[in-house]
């Protein structure tokens, strides 16, 4: 869904009231359990990565917490067991990526080994599919009214389209206003307006042009441990390419996934999903992965701790404030 939908919007496909969702929202926001933020969509020619790194009993932690603050960094997390560091790193430059995967990690003490596995195609996540697990859920027609009304889907980081030559590009001009957009991805134009000096009407034509070419979007982070799903998981599926298509619109359509891609390396199918415990775990692998006869192999590595969540640096199982 929209993160910049508006509160009487959600109000009215929920039968509440404006003031009621505003405050829900709020207290949510306050509480560490949600977080809309503006993120920047990958760099003309440039690919994003999920790195897993082996490291020493004991080094899991400084590792996770040194990848953390790395801005070109996304998201960390540790995997149970405590040697093993998950990180997503969306680089800027072939020269930023570099640095990362050929210099800087496979020369840092405490690793061990590493693997990096190139995002090819997106099926679920980054503002498509997203994770819905809820006893509540929308129903599809609550799904639709609110769809009908939000922004048309961006290209690049959502739909996989590479944006045409015309396609709008961030600019340093822009830096202030993806600032502002990542601090708050629901910051109204005033407020845009007043952090960028600029008219209402020219952030909000700005924005759909951003917006329209996926060099922004708008990602609605959840904690969900903080919901009672305390069984996260990463998945790593091996399957023929042949099938691979097939099987990744699967594992996407389900509930409890997060995000699900294509990829490169070892394995050539990635999924992140939440459950609520070791037996929705189970039932959830039964289910969705069991069904699928083309699979030759999968991997569930268990999220022991997450230490980053779409650029924010956890305190705890919560979301930081702004």
């Amino acid at each position: 869904m929209d993160g910049r939908s508006s509160f009487s919007r959600i109000a009215a496909v929920l039968s509440s009231s404006e003031q009621t969702v505003a405050r829900r929202y709020r207290r949510l926001r306050e509480q560490g359990v949600i977080r809309v933020r503006g993120l920047r969509g990958p760099a003309d020619g440039m690919l994003d990565w999920y790195v897993r790194v082996q490291v020493r009993p004991g080094a899991a932690d400084s590792l996770a917490a040194a990848l953390a603050r790395r801005r070109d960094v996304s998201w960390v997390t540790i995997t149970a067991g405590g040697t093993e560091v998950v990180c997503s790193t969306r680089p800027r430059t072939p020269g930023q990526r570099d640095a990362l995967l050929l210099e800087r990690l496979p020369r840092a003490s405490p690793v061990t080994s590493l693997t990096a596995h190139a995002i090819l195609h997106r099926y679920a996540g980054s503002g498509w599919n997203e994770w819905t697990a809820f006893d509540d859920p929308l129903d599809p027609e609550q799904t639709q009214e609110l769809a009908a009304h939000r922004d048309p889907r961006p290209q690049g980081v959502v739909t996989n389209q590479i944006p045409g030559p015309d396609a709008a590009r961030l600019t340093p001009a822009d830096a202030a206003l993806a600032s502002a957009l990542h601090e708050d991805g629901r910051a109204t134009y005033a407020q845009l307006a007043a952090a960028t000096r600029w008219s209402k009407g020219q952030v909000a034509r700005r924005l759909a042009s951003l917006f329209a070419s996926g060099a922004l979007y708008v990602d609605v982070e959840i904690a969900t441990e903080l919901l009672g799903f305390s069984a996260p998981a990463l998945l790593w599926i091996t399957v023929p390419p042949s099938e691979l298509t097939a099987a990744a619109e699967r594992i996407a359509a389900a509930r409890e996934s997060a995000f699900v891609a294509a990829v490169s390396g070892p394995a050539n199918l990635h999924a992140t999903v939440a459950c609520r415990d070791p037996h929705h775990l189970h039932e959830f692998l039964v289910r969705e992965v069991g069904a699928l006869k083309a699979v030759h192999m999968v991997e569930t590595s268990l999220m022991a701790r997450r230490v980053k969540q779409a650029g924010s640096i956890m305190r705890g199982p919560r979301l930081p404030e702004p």
